[in-house]
């Protein structure tokens, strides 16, 4: 660290290997478990049968369970749904044995899925315990299959859209570092998901596709004050250059980090089961955008040899052609 303008500036550069071993180490480790894990899809991805239900008193989810595979529904995934008296019932293929059922909106279909909406709700009542049954809805594999296509194609799509945004509005070089951190944040937040083997669903897409616009905020924030100090001070290093930047702007980024992360654990604490996937993308999100904004994004465009030239160019041949 040194001093600058009676103000103590923190060499994050100096620090960049080590970031990059970092996270490198996270990538491979992320990567490893995608391949050798998967993620735990839900219902949303897999299909499967989704059944709502209500009770008098708060619900003993462990009772629950223990219930549903004394009955052969192993897979079932229980969970509270807004209030400790809901409770939504997810049953994966195996468990619901979806492959055997009709597909559509045919009578024959809604008959076997009602059929099966009352073999759980039977299941449910055994011990002399009211339940209300409030909502059985089956999601066919095709579907699953569908939702998997479109959402991977949003992402890429939103990472080429981001990628030629930077390259008009600063430069190549970091347009390149702007998607290496976005690709970066969004590996990290999927490969812990995997690792965890926590349920991924609709909502958790939802969550990766938030943390890249909150992460492309963050870093070209930070790029466009590289790109001013390039501009203004011109004689230093690059690397000076934005280990300054990243000094100036370091205060604003930790503010809307952790304004962001109050909002986002009031909601994973107290939002209850039905929200709890997505702020925990979100969190892990804000928290890898936030390193990745400072080390990745700069890194890369500093390997790249970024240079106050290269903002410069342009303007130079607009002042040679002047009379």
């Amino acid at each position: 660290m040194k001093m600058i303008s009676g103000k103590t500036e923190i060499d994050f550069m100096g620090k960049r290997r080590l970031a990059a071993i970092l996270s490198a180490a996270l990538l491979v480790a992320s990567i490893a478990s995608l391949v050798g894990r998967n993620l735990n899809f839900g219902v949303d991805f897999t299909g499967g049968l989704l059944i709502e239900v209500g009770y008098e008193q708060a619900a003993d989810l462990d009772s629950i369970r223990r219930r549903l595979e004394g009955a052969g529904f192993d897979e079932a995934q229980v969970q509270n749904f807004g209030t400790e008296q809901d409770v939504l019932i997810r049953l994966l293929p195996q468990g619901a044995d979806t492959e055997a059922q009709p597909q559509g909106e045919s009578p024959d279909a809604q008959d076997g899925t009602a059929k099966l909406g009352e073999q759980i709700l039977q299941v449910l009542m055994s011990g002399g315990v009211t339940v209300e049954l409030r909502r059985v809805e089956f999601v066919g594999p095709q579907v699953g299959r569908e939702l998997t296509e479109r959402g991977g194609t949003a992402m890429i799509f939103a990472l080429l859209m981001i990628l030629a945004y930077i390259m008009f509005r600063f430069q190549w070089k970091f347009a390149v570092g702007s998607v290496a951190a976005l690709v970066h944040d969004v590996m990290i937040v999927v490969g812990i998901f995997s690792v965890l083997q926590l349920p991924f669903d609709l909502s958790v897409l939802a969550a990766i596709l938030a943390v890249i616009g909150y992460s492309l905020n963050d870093t070209i924030v930070v790029f466009d004050r590289i790109r001013e100090n390039f501009r203004q001070i011109r004689r230093g290093t690059s690397e000076a250059i934005m280990n300054t930047s990243i000094n100036q702007m370091l205060g604003r980024t930790l503010i809307t980090s952790l304004t962001t992360l109050l909002v986002l654990l009031a909601l994973f604490f107290l939002g209850g089961e039905a929200v709890r996937g997505f702020a925990t993308a979100l969190i892990i999100g804000i928290l890898v955008g936030t390193y990745s904004s400072i080390y990745t994004a700069s890194t890369t465009a500093l390997a790249l040899d970024v240079k106050p030239a290269d903002l410069l160019e342009a303007k130079k041949e607009e002042v040679d052609d002047m009379p």
